[in-house]
């Protein structure tokens, strides 16, 4: 048996799955938590890998390792490795200005043209534009920008600081993959390359792929100072390089392991999934996502689908709600009960909830664009305000807004033949047995698991054998479909009322 492993490094953790890579069945595995916030030292990523290697029993027997991370975090590294100031993530907002700066000075349908996105405070390019302009002291040192998958990638092979390793920084040797570039807002899906003018635009100052650092030419337009390096785009099933025997020196290496491109979280979990063209992916999380698996590019001037790639070579058209599982904690909360009580009291309500409705945007809302939102309830009479009822109503207001990202899917030219439901709130039996009556297409929620590190040890099997891998999905259940288009009706109507 041969064996592969994938790494989850999410915002909350670091998990790390070691499966025979010719199934996809999990060996053993081992997890280590990150530290809480939206700005993180990547060092502590790091230090959580080696302690979730540590834990899933080292690397001894594993031939082939990849890396799926959270995306648009910006790392920035100044000309001896070094890590110039702590990493912005996708959840950090002081970037909201900067992201619309952008917009104005090239317009969202020039953008979306050029990159299939419209910048938001979660992608790279605006984290730049706001490092330039609120930080020049740091802006000043910065030789390369990575993202946190591409970053652990190259420390796996052995390069860093000085201080660190004895390869030295080698920045050329920085490596990503296109999902991930495609989150960072200067690399289109489309042309399948940086948009290296919109990066200067960004940072004011010149970029080149590393690839290629050695013959690039500057734009005439630079305002000075030298190019910075961005990590060369790997192509599917491409191999980065092997882990260095000094990288990490509790994991009982003995033989050559082979290092997959990596990828982006989501892009990894469509690949743990295998998802195929007509799937969409509802991932409910602390936020909600809706990704679909597409053959074409696509491009949204609303700046509602990031038309982001896949990690296979197609494309994963892609929308975010900030309300999902937090929305029936929340209410949980007010009930007095817990996740599996709210559960309970839902499936002994009727289908709409005898009326009430839940507008989920207890944390402001992203699609639609709504930040300064508050949630409201809706339809409450004597009569009505039940416990059942206001359990029930959460759940179907928050599927009713991932339903809306569906919609914004599909309206990009998106084919969609079957919801697949993912996350730990969609075990719910009534998560389950209501997304049947809220989604007007078939839905499958297959058994739990770390699909993003699943994922990415795909791909890590992928990278050992050049061929991709055909594992069968876990089991998954299958609500029988029951689309009650009331339910979404009185939804929109209590949106309509809440916007007057």
């Amino acid at each position: 048996m041969t064996l592969v492993a994938g790494v989850d490094s999410s915002t909350q953790s670091c998990k790390v799955d070691i499966v025979d890579s010719d199934t996809g069945c999990v060996v053993r595995s081992g997890r280590a938590p990150h530290a809480v916030g939206t700005e993180i030292d990547p060092d502590v990523w790091w230090r959580a890998l080696q302690s979730a290697v540590e834990d899933a029993g080292g690397l001894a027997d594993v031939a082939a390792l990849s890396v799926g991370a959270q995306q648009h975090g910006m790392i920035l590294l100044d000309a001896e490795g070094r890590v110039i100031r702590p990493a912005l993530l996708w959840n950090d907002t002081r970037s909201g200005a900067a992201a619309t700066a952008v917009t104005d000075e090239v317009g969202a349908a020039e953008l979306a043209r050029r990159t299939g996105l419209v910048p938001v405070a979660s992608f790279t390019v605006s984290k730049v534009r706001w490092v330039r302009d609120a930080e020049p002291e740091h802006a000043a040192r910065v030789a390369a920008v990575a993202l946190p998958h591409d970053w652990l990638t190259w420390r796996l092979r052995g390069f860093g600081p000085a201080a660190t390793s004895h390869r030295g920084p080698q920045l050329e040797e920085l490596t990503t993959d296109r999902s991930d570039a495609s989150g960072t807002g200067y690399w289109s899906a489309a042309t399948a390359g940086y948009d290296l003018d919109l990066f200067e635009l960004a940072f004011g100052r010149p970029a080149v792929e590393a690839s290629t650092r050695a013959g690039a030419r500057p734009s005439s337009r630079a305002a000075g100072g030298s190019a910075v390096i961005l990590p060369r785009v790997l192509e599917p099933g491409e191999v980065a390089g092997t882990i260095s025997d000094e990288a990490l020196p509790q994991a009982g290496i003995r033989n050559r392991i082979v290092l997959g491109a990596g990828a982006g979280d989501n892009a990894a979990a469509a690949l743990g999934l295998g998802a195929v063209s007509g799937d969409v992916i509802v991932s409910v999380g602390t936020s909600g996502t809706v990704f679909a698996v597409a053959d074409t590019p696509s491009s949204d001037q609303s700046g509602t689908v990031a038309g982001f790639a896949d990690a296979s070579g197609k494309f994963l058209p892609l929308v975010a709600t900030l309300n999902a599982a937090r929305v029936l904690s929340t209410v949980a909360g007010l009930l007095g009960v817990d996740l599996d009580g709210l559960a309970e009291l839902a499936l002994k309500a009727t289908p709409g909830s005898g009326g009430v409705v839940v507008i989920p945007y207890f944390e402001g809302e992203r699609t639609p664009n709504l930040p300064d939102a508050t949630a409201s309830f809706h339809g409450l009479s004597t009569a009505s305000a039940t416990r059942a009822n206001l359990a029930r109503a959460s759940v179907e207001g928050m599927l009713c807004g991932l339903v809306e990202g569906l919609d914004a899917v599909r309206s990009v030219g998106v084919e969609a033949r079957r919801v697949i439901l993912i996350g730990g709130a969609v075990q719910s039996a009534a998560v389950q047995t209501i997304a049947a009556q809220v989604f007007y297409i078939p839905v499958v929620t297959p058994a739990a698991g770390e699909y993003v590190a699943r994922g990415a040890a795909f791909q890590a099997a992928w990278a050992l054998s050049g061929a991709t891998p055909h594992w069968a999905m876990g089991d998954v259940a299958i609500p029988v479909p029951d689309f009650r288009c009331a339910i979404r009706e009185q939804y929109r109507a209590a949106c309509s009322l809440s916007a007057t």
